[in-house]
């Protein structure tokens, strides 16, 4: 079944064999989730310079999870499910502890 798409006030139908085709980015996109994502995230973005987070979730999340989490015995747990240092665990826990 061919997708539609517009490009450049056309409208173009895709299909499968047409993947190739695609810049290197897109077809990386289309090869991971789909051509569907890869077109949808081609509208949204398209032409734009794009620079993702080295982090999926904020700080403030992370800092909260890792309060909740934390037990008196595992900050180098806490370190690796998190990908921080067990000095940065420290501090958070160090800065939440000055705060109250």
């Amino acid at each position: 079944m061919p997708i539609e798409t517009q490009h450049s006030g056309e409208e173009m139908a895709l299909t499968g064999n047409e993947l190739a085709g695609l810049n290197d980015v897109y077809r990386e996109i289309a090869d991971e989730i789909g051509l569907e994502n890869a077109l949808a995230i081609f509208r949204l973005f398209h032409g734009t310079q794009v620079s993702f987070p080295s982090r999926l979730f904020s700080k403030e999340y992370t800092r909260g999870a890792i309060l909740r989490e934390y037990n008196g015995g595992n900050v180098a747990q806490l370190a690796q499910k998190y990908n921080y240092s067990e000095q940065s665990i420290w501090r958070i826990i160090k800065n939440n502890t000055e705060e109250k």
